[in-house]
């Protein structure tokens, strides 16, 4: 049973900044490309940024210079480290593991989201 648990969210001001954690339970975890999404209310689940098996990361262009992606493979987790945070990045922001097998999604994981919320 592969569970993503995601923790560190919480609100903030404009301008602070947050780390959002997501430990995963599975086997062979860095084979996984894995990822952070987030749903503002009323939108479309979207994507954050994403880190392959190999390192490999890929941002919104919304996030670009303020949110860094990582992951500690001896530790099955991926971190998402957010600054200079603004009002629109308020939103569940969910954990996602994905496993890819010949360039084809084989299998596809969520956590269950952390509220993150950046108000004055």
């Amino acid at each position: 049973q592969v569970q993503l648990v995601e923790s560190g969210g919480g609100l903030v001001q404009p301008g602070e900044s947050l780390r959002l954690s997501c430990a995963a339970s599975m086997y062979i975890f860095n084979t996984y490309t894995m990822g952070w999404y987030r749903q503002a209310p009323g939108k479309q689940r979207e994507l954050v940024a994403t880190i392959t098996s190999g390192g490999n990361t890929n941002y919104a262009d919304s996030v670009k210079g303020r949110i860094t992606i990582s992951r500690d493979n001896a530790k099955n987790t991926v971190y998402l480290q957010m600054s200079s945070l603004k009002p629109e990045d308020t939103a569940v922001y969910y954990c996602n593991a994905a496993f890819y097998q010949s360039g084809i999604l084989y299998r596809n994981y969520w956590g269950q989201g952390t509220q993150v919320t950046v108000a004055s």
